[in-house]
């Protein structure tokens, strides 16, 4: 069965791991440490790897830093629309895509002798990422399913910067800040396990899935350069069972959901967590009675928690 889902959060967060971040000046000259500025290239990409890999509990984001009147703080953003299917029983080609638009907003802090100012820079991130592989039943509810994924992505910085440092002379680290751009491709795969146990009075659908996808940037600033793995074990579980009421000449079904997810590679930390669990519930509306292209349509309110981090959110998702 198909799945596409757009994911809405809002979350509060007391830290956020990725703060801090120096300006060197040397004489008239104002430009960023070099370890400080691939540290960050690095971690942004850590931040994107976020966004490559299907996951409900990551789908949306909204993370502060909890530390607005401090220097070196930072924010970040993230939504996510994916779906994946297999084509049919008989050519059990599973296909699925992701994407994904992000932004990550470190303050940088210059100094000039005694003086001090904060550098406020945008970091936006879009991220498209594919998947490709293949369904080998081991029962008639029970798949194995190897899965090679590619990514491609892009973060480009917007600076925002001070009159301070205007006409003096800059390195290109600066220059990276000012309108530089950051390009990553991203290679792995995933193996799934996929059970589909449905009767006509209930549905079940449980995933287990790990995946392992490499970032590397490549034809960027030249200030720049990073690298970061996205790996992953995920499990997602979903219950669906009719309320009772009909609409639309079919049964309107409640949903339960579950997820935990395991961050692994780079991700694990950065945003000051190593896991998320999701609990969600809502409706589901059945349209397959008529002659539309979306078959079914969930609304799903979902707690989400880990260490250091709770939310809420939102998920709209369409069935083809």
């Amino acid at each position: 069965m198909a799945r596409a889902a757009i994911q809405f959060a809002s979350w509060g967060l007391a830290l956020c791991s990725l703060s801090g971040g120096t300006l060197a000046t040397a004489q008239s000259t104002v430009r960023l440490t070099k370890d400080d500025l691939q540290k960050r290239a690095n971690g942004v990409l850590a931040l994107m790897s976020f966004s490559i890999v299907p996951d409900i509990t990551t789908s949306a984001l909204s993370i502060g830093s909890g530390s607005a009147g401090t220097s070196g703080s930072s924010d970040f953003y993230m939504t996510q629309l994916g779906g994946g299917d297999t084509l049919s029983q008989s050519v059990p080609i599973y296909m699925e895509g992701v994407l994904a638009a992000s932004r990550y907003d470190p303050t940088f802090v210059a100094t000039q002798g005694a003086e001090q100012r904060r550098i406020p820079t945008k970091w936006n991130s879009l991220s498209a990422t594919g998947g490709i592989g293949w369904d080998f039943k081991l029962t008639d509810e029970l798949k194995f399913r190897p899965i090679f994924n590619f990514a491609l992505g892009n973060v480009t910085s917007d600076l925002r910067a001070a009159s301070w440092y205007v006409g003096r002379r800059t390195g290109r680290d600066i220059d990276f800040l000012d309108r530089g751009s950051l390009n990553a491709y991203g290679l792995g795969g995933s193996v799934m396990l996929d059970y589909e146990h449905y009767r006509p009075g209930y549905e079940v659908d449980v995933e287990l899935r790990y995946s392992d996808i490499r970032l590397k940037s490549f034809a960027s600033s030249a200030a720049v350069q990073g690298r970061a793995s996205a790996r992953s074990a995920n499990l997602w579980a979903r219950y669906r069972a009719p309320t009772g009421m009909m609409l639309l000449q079919r049964p309107l079904r409640y949903v339960l959901e579950l997820t935990h997810s395991e961050f692994l590679g780079d991700q694990r930390g950065v945003l000051g967590f190593d896991r998320l669990t999701s609990v969600g519930a809502g409706l589901e509306l059945d349209s397959s009675a008529y002659n539309v292209v979306v078959t079914r349509t969930r609304l799903v309110g979902r707690y989400v928690f880990g260490n250091n981090v709770s939310g809420f959110s939102v998920g709209l998702a369409v069935s083809f």
